[in-house]
């Protein structure tokens, strides 16, 4: 988890080039995007995280981060329900976590020791989406 040790640093510094403001009928989401690249690492919130994985951006960066919270807590809800944030990170794309294999193989040790019975609690999809990321490639 090296990428942590920017915490001070944002990812326009670290994840160039630095966007451009959003246009003046930019969407909410694509202004919060926009404001969560100008925000140190370690400022981020769960939401933050969420956001920005959902959306891909800068991955590499963020992904640690969440993983990190993850790893504390694997049902954290971040923002609209329990496991938002572990299932928007499972559902980051196979190349993003073929750079981050030891990271992968840590949140897949975490979702392998989460009870079944919270598992099945979760939003409709994901238990699928949880079985797809443990069983899938080391990627």
């Amino acid at each position: 988890m090296d990428r942590l040790l920017h915490l001070d640093r944002t990812l326009d510094e670290l994840d160039p080039p630095r966007w451009v403001p959003p246009a003046d009928d930019a969407t909410r989401l694509v202004r919060t995007v926009h404001e969560l690249r100008r925000v140190p690492l370690g400022e981020l919130g769960p939401v933050d995280l969420r956001t920005l994985i959902s959306q891909q951006v800068a991955l590499p960066y963020v992904l640690p981060l969440a993983v990190r919270l993850l790893l504390e807590e694997p049902l954290l809800d971040a923002c609209f329900y329990e496991g938002d944030l572990l299932r928007a990170t499972v559902n980051a794309p196979a190349p993003v976590w073929a750079f981050l294999p030891e990271l992968g193989a840590r949140l897949r040790t975490v979702i392998t020791a989460l009870p079944e019975s919270a598992v099945a609690g979760l939003p409709r999809g994901t238990a699928e989406e949880l079985a797809r990321f443990v069983g899938g490639p080391a990627r």
